[in-house]
């Protein structure tokens, strides 16, 4: 029987690969940095994600907390033995600080009940969730934060993925 350390082992590698597969997030060159059952890191390097000023695009920026809300939101599904479509359904960026160094974003719900989501998508097929998520600036402080609503879709059983 597998622990919960291999499943979850198991689910960000099968995460990761996931990411990988599609050209546009490939080319952040992002990679998990850590997950610890309630908040997704993921990490870039500033070389692959720089704009005209030297400081982190602020594309990449919001690509990367979107990415970190998708796969948050895709993690605390799966993990729990559903399977769905998770899609972002809108979201809102603030810019606080030009970056200069390594991308690291977190996404985590704040103020939500992860068991009431999974609730309404076994009885209803469908649930959404509201996810917080910020890139860390050198200083500490938020470098960009934002918010994203995630709506997911359980797929059929016989459903490829």
């Amino acid at each position: 029987m597998p622990t919960p350390s291999t499943t979850t082992d198991a689910l960000l590698h099968a995460l990761d690969a996931h990411l990988q597969a599609m050209p546009p997030v490939a080319a952040l060159r992002l990679r998990i940095g850590g997950y610890d059952g309630e908040r997704l890191r993921l990490l870039a390097p500033l070389d692959a994600n720089v704009n005209d000023k030297g400081c982190a695009f602020g594309g990449s920026l919001a690509s990367l907390m979107t990415l970190a809300g998708w796969g948050l939101a895709t993690l605390q599904l799966q993990a729990h033995g559903l399977d769905a479509a998770v899609y972002v359904a809108d979201s809102q960026v603030r810019y606080r600080a030009p970056l200069y160094g390594e991308l690291d974003a977190s996404a985590w719900l704040e103020g939500g009940d992860w068991d009431a989501v999974r609730a309404k998508l076994r009885a209803t097929g469908r649930a959404s969730v509201t996810l917080q998520a910020q890139v860390a600036g050198a200083d500490g402080e938020a470098a960009a934060s934002g918010s994203a609503r995630y709506v997911a879709f359980a797929r059929a059983p016989d459903a490829a993925g």
